[in-house]
Order: C-alpha cells, then structure tokens, then sequence
C-alpha cells in the first residue's frame, strides 16, 4: 500500500480541490497544515532535492508581491527555505508526496496519472 501526504493550507481552493479529488477516489491520505504545524527546514530540503526551488516558491500569490525586492532578490535554496520557513504561503499548494515521490500544484488528469486510474 502507497503512503500519501499532502501539505498545503486547509483554506486554500486548490487545496480544497486536491483532498476532494483524493476523498472521491477513496485515496487515503495524510493532512499537514502549514498554518497549524509550520514547516521545518529539513523537509523543505529534501523536497529542493527533488524540485527546484524556483518550482516550490509560489510567485504568484499575495505573499511574493508583498516580499521586498531585496527579499526577492538572489534566492538560491539556502534563502528560499529561510523565506519558505518564515512565510509558509510562499510554498506552492498543495505539495504531495506519494512513496518519497513529489508533486506540485493539483490538476486531476496529474493526479489520475501519478495514482494510475
């Protein structure tokens, strides 16, 4: 049996989206809240050790825009995981692991593949 887990923040509507997904195709799963939990940097190291940091980091939400341009600028993975620790928001939803292996962002036909239905 496969060990999944998903990490994002419960409010968040792709993350909504996901764990719906999941519970419709009966996946069982693990739930880590960065809101309630945080983040640690170990974590966040072995997923850079999967993805690139420039994946991981969601630029595309409130929480970039309103980062600095010094903050924003020259982010090698030793500064992504200070801004990821520090702004958990930052981490692109939801992140799920599936047997070690990492996936980023929600799409059902990704999910479908990644769960071979």
């Amino acid at each position: 049996m496969s060990t999944v887990s998903i990490y994002g923040i419960k409010n968040c509507d792709t993350m909504k989206k996901a764990m719906t997904w999941l519970n419709a195709q009966g996946i069982e799963y693990t739930f880590h809240d960065y809101k309630k939990s945080g983040i640690d940097a170990d974590t966040l190291n072995q997923w850079l050790a999967q993805v690139n940091h420039e994946d991981l980091i969601n630029r595309r939400g409130t929480t970039w825009r309103k980062l600095s341009d010094e903050e924003k600028a020259d982010v090698d993975n030793s500064k992504a995981v200070a801004l990821m620790m520090a702004n958990n928001s930052l981490i692109k939803r939801p992140v799920l692991i599936k047997d070690g292996s990492l996936h980023l962002g929600f799409k059902a036909d990704d999910y479908a593949r990644i769960f071979n239905l």
